[in-house]
């Protein structure tokens, strides 16, 4: 398996932060803020008003008011995010539509690097980037999405910094897709990177464990380039999972072992329409609504 080239930095020309107003969409936003000044980037501020349909998927007892005080909060809030935006280049959006939609249709017209983007809301409109919402947007979105999920309680300083970042990869195309952000953010601030194989429910006796986790081994060590040693301190973890356990748990369990402050993953494009249950069972939704660190991920 071919190694990453090293030394590549991660070009963050044009990041959009997308807002419900909700207080944990909100929460993402000093990440947007900090990594738009790192990396000089120009920010883009997007609110999309829900369609007739979303809004009936809202509380009841919101469905009178929720049309007339939609265009006077959208005022509200962005006059006050205009007052964070000091010295950063910034452009304030709104659109209407599907929130996937109309957040795919603004990173295509704005050449977006990165999406950032809270992954839960509070009751009511705020919904809308509950799971299965934000699950669909990252599998759509053609950047890399930064979710900042319901249990990250810190917030990053003026200018963010990611020490300790953990890549995990099941050795698929889509997974790997996200491994030269993983390196890249390593070595921008000469991070410990630790690569993670999560083996699934290994049945002992049936197979040979100790062979398995060699070549697990050996894969993992291979991607990641000798050149990128000086920037980056890289370490190879092999897990295994237990029955009736999903990945999702173990790759968390190693994320708080090692006090991560950024998953990577990688995740699959979409291919026709998710149901609910498909979202809230996967290891990507999972992971975006436990961990207690931003989870970075990219399309394969």
């Amino acid at each position: 398996m071919k190694a990453i080239e090293a030394g590549r930095r991660v070009a963050l020309k044009n990041i959009l932060f997308s807002t419900d107003f909700s207080s944990c969409s909100n929460a993402a936003l000093p990440y947007a803020l900090s990594i738009g000044r790192r990396f000089g980037a120009k920010l883009f501020v997007a609110h999309v008003v829900p369609t007739a349909t979303e809004m009936l998927l809202a509380s009841p007892e919101s469905w009178p008011t929720a049309f007339e005080e939609e265009e006077k909060k959208v005022k509200e809030y962005m006059d006050r995010m205009e007052k964070q935006m000091q010295g950063l280049p910034h452009d304030m959006l709104t659109a209407r539509g599907k929130v996937s939609d109309a957040l795919a249709q603004i990173i295509d017209r704005h050449a977006i690097d990165l999406l950032v983007l809270g992954t839960r809301g509070r009751s009511g409109i705020g919904k809308l980037l509950l799971g299965s919402v934000a699950e669909d947007v990252l599998r759509r979105a053609a950047c890399p999405v930064l979710s900042v999920g319901p249990d990250v309680s810190s917030e990053p300083d003026d200018e963010i910094r990611f020490r300790r970042i953990l890549f995990a990869t099941d050795f698929s195309d889509e997974s790997l897709a996200a491994l030269p952000y993983a390196i890249s953010l390593a070595e921008e601030d000469q991070a410990q990177l630790s690569l993670l194989h999560v083996i699934e429910h290994p049945a002992a006796g049936i197979v040979d464990l100790d062979a398995i986790t060699a070549s697990a081994m050996c894969r993992l060590k291979g991607l990641v380039p000798a050149e990128a040693e000086p920037w980056c301190n890289a370490e190879c973890l092999i897990e295994f999972g237990q029955q009736l356990t999903p990945p999702a748990e173990r790759i968390l369990d190693v994320a708080a072992d090692r006090d991560a402050d950024l998953i990577v993953l990688g995740v699959r494009p979409v291919h026709g329409n998710f149901g609910l249950v498909t979202h809230l069972a996967s290891t990507t939704a999972h992971i975006l609504t436990q961990a207690a660190c931003p989870v970075l991920t990219v399309r394969g």
